[in-house]
């Protein structure tokens, strides 16, 4: 049978898999992206594991709402991305910092 420890072990191993990916790759906005939703969903798979080990409904709404700001987070992320890439040409992100002033 599959445990609350198996659970978090998942969204833990998720966790730091989307930890690693923004480490490691600090250049592709989209990547960074992905880990960033990777990121959310380990926390999802908590708040669903947490919900349901204790039979309540709280954990599972709250998912619900950062299920609704990550799609959010992923359209305006996306629409930025395409709007730099027709300016700039590139999707790196050390080729970005013209935008700091």
């Amino acid at each position: 049978m599959i445990g609350l420890n198996h659970y978090l072990l998942l969204g833990a191993v998720l966790f730091c898999l989307s930890i690693a990916g923004i480490i490691i790759n600090r250049k592709n906005v989209i990547v960074l992206l992905m880990c960033i939703e990777l990121m959310l969903l380990a926390v999802n798979v908590n708040f669903i594991a947490f919900s349901r080990f204790n039979a309540e409904v709280s954990g599972q709404v709250f998912v619900f709402f950062i299920l609704t700001v990550a799609a959010a987070e992923a359209a305006i992320g996306l629409a930025i991305l395409v709007t730099l890439f027709r300016n700039r040409r590139t999707i790196n992100v050390a080729e970005l910092d013209s935008l700091k002033g």
